[in-house]
């Protein structure tokens, strides 16, 4: 008995949906295009500035040391509390969200950082923060 062998078919490959698909693109990008180009086409008088500052990061905060006798530290300068003050409405002038970390020692007067944070109050720093340490276990 034969057996009938069918040819087998071959396998062919529909471009119809893939170029379909990539013309809907091209359109897209064009019409994109257009859209782009109307904007540019408005004539806009950009508003002029005396001193225009540039965009720049905001400046790192102030560390301010304070020892356990007193001693006031900032930038590796010993400052009384009027100094520290004048320094510190001068950053907030320049920056008014102008950072302060206080470092008291652990030995120190309460009052000491008391002070210093009373300063920062008066320069009307309201961005500051008290370091401390982990203990060890």
């Amino acid at each position: 008995m034969p057996l009938k062998v069918e040819a087998l078919e071959e396998a062919s490959l529909n471009l119809t949906p893939m170029i379909d698909v990539v013309f809907n693109l091209l359109i897209f990008f064009m019409v994109g295009t257009k859209f782009a180009d109307m904007e540019r086409q408005f004539d806009v008088h950009l508003p002029q500035v005396s001193q225009a500052q540039p965009l720049t990061n905001p400046p790192d905060e102030i560390v301010v040391n304070v020892f356990g006798d007193g001693l006031i530290v900032v930038n590796q300068q010993t400052l009384s509390l009027e100094a520290l003050e004048t320094r510190l409405q001068e950053a907030h002038g320049r920056y008014a969200d102008q950072a302060v970390l206080i470092r008291g020692d652990g030995s120190a007067v309460y009052q000491n950082i008391m002070d210093v944070l009373a300063v920062c109050h008066r320069a009307q720093i309201v961005n500051f923060s008290l370091a401390a340490q982990l203990k060890s276990e």
